[in-house]
């Protein structure tokens, strides 16, 4: 027997399920209700990519009535996961369009007048597989991502450029297993092997060479202020690499199951993500003696980081179930998703304002006016 689902630990009274389609149809009956139709006050988060899952907010109902709500993005209905009275968690669903779109509310056929917005994120790239954050060459703007594969699977292009007006190029397949990619201050690209534990550094004319080994299961990759490179061994360590690829170990932390994301805050702090067995994880700040705290703690397989201009902290992440890009001030006080997007392993900032969103086989980009720190 088909179950109404549950929303915020509610059942969504009159849910039905149409046995061809499977989609639920939520009917209300509220004879105290206003009697205006029903329009849409929020959407929450106003971004996001397709199959991602937002919280449409309503209000204004016909009293004595059952109606049957339909959510629209542009001329698609969303599928309708669950809903209460007044806001419906539903899926935003694939189309062929990108940008800013309409959202409305249909009952019995009647549509809303004004409807809402959203941003569709663009999809820049897919088949690929980035497990962890893409990066851009602070030379031309170009966004590098990888196709890094399972563990000792040797695929024929495991990095790929996307230049800055969005042609996809096949850049190398030296590097097996590549996980994480970042540019130092001179803009030289290295690029993290979770399979040999080494740190290759990649030159514009693709050749590669090994910088710096021994790192255990290497992962995140990040550098500081001072040009300093530090590498996440998914079993424990952060390493601190000197110039010439001398490695020692600096921090030790609880191992991960998947990979370390490292990114250097405006405290000239590293912080660092790593999915555990726990659904309660953290995020980790360590200083420069290595000391480790815990900046903030709650979000569910956190992965990919990055920091914004004004030192707002984005990361890959679930918070209270919800899926997506979720926004820590500077002090955690205030934590939100602010893009919907399932599967998400990393993001990174275009010079342009872009958000460059991660899933685990492709690359999609947000217009949100929001600007990262670069290696100075």
């Amino acid at each position: 027997m088909d179950r109404a689902p549950r929303f915020f630990g509610l059942r969504s009274p009159g849910a039905v399920r149409h046995r061809a389609s499977g989609r639920y149809h939520v009917n209300f009956d509220f004879e105290n209700a206003m009697s205006q139709p029903r329009q849409i006050e929020r959407i929450d988060p106003p971004a996001g990519i397709s199959g991602g899952e937002v919280v449409v907010e309503c209000a204004g109902f016909s009293p004595n009535s059952q109606p049957t709500l339909t959510v629209w993005f542009r001329d698609q209905p969303a599928h309708v996961v669950a809903a209460t009275p007044d806001r419906a968690l539903v899926l935003v669903p694939d189309l062929n369009t990108d940008g800013e779109i309409k959202v409305r509310l249909a009952e019995d056929g009647a549509e809303q007048r004004e409807p809402a917005r959203f941003l569709l994120a663009r999809r820049l790239a897919g088949s690929v597989h980035p497990v962890a954050s893409p990066a851009f060459d602070p030379a031309d703007g170009s966004l590098f991502v990888t196709r890094s594969g399972s563990r000792g699977e040797h695929v024929p292009v495991s990095l790929y450029r996307i230049s800055s007006d969005g042609e996809l190029e096949e850049f190398s397949g030296d590097i097996t297993n590549p996980t994480s990619i970042a540019f130092d201050k001179a803009g030289r690209m290295f690029v993290t092997s979770r399979l040999d534990g080494a740190v290759y550094r990649v030159s514009p004319s693709k050749e590669v060479v090994v910088f710096a080994g021994d790192l255990g299961i290497a992962t995140g990759l990040a550098f500081n202020r001072e040009g300093e490179m530090f590498v996440g061994d998914r079993t424990g360590a952060i390493y601190r690499v000197n110039e010439i690829g001398e490695a020692h170990a600096w921090a030790q932390l609880e191992p991960s199951v998947s990979a370390y994301h490292l990114a250097f805050g405006p405290d000239d702090a590293l912080y660092v993500t790593g999915p555990t067995v726990s659904s309660f994880d953290s995020i980790t700040r360590i200083d420069d003696d290595g000391e480790s705290t815990v900046f903030y703690r709650g979000l569910g397989r956190p992965q990919g980081l990055a920091f914004d201009r004004a030192g707002n902290l984005y990361v890959a992440a679930s918070l209270r179930g919800r899926r997506g890009i979720v926004r820590l001030s500077r002090d955690a006080s205030q934590v939100e998703v602010v893009v919907a997007g399932m599967n998400l392993v990393g993001l990174a900032f275009s010079a342009k304002g872009e958000m460059i969103v991660a899933t685990n086989e492709a690359v999609y980009s947000l217009p949100l006016g929001i600007y990262g720190t670069l290696v100075e």
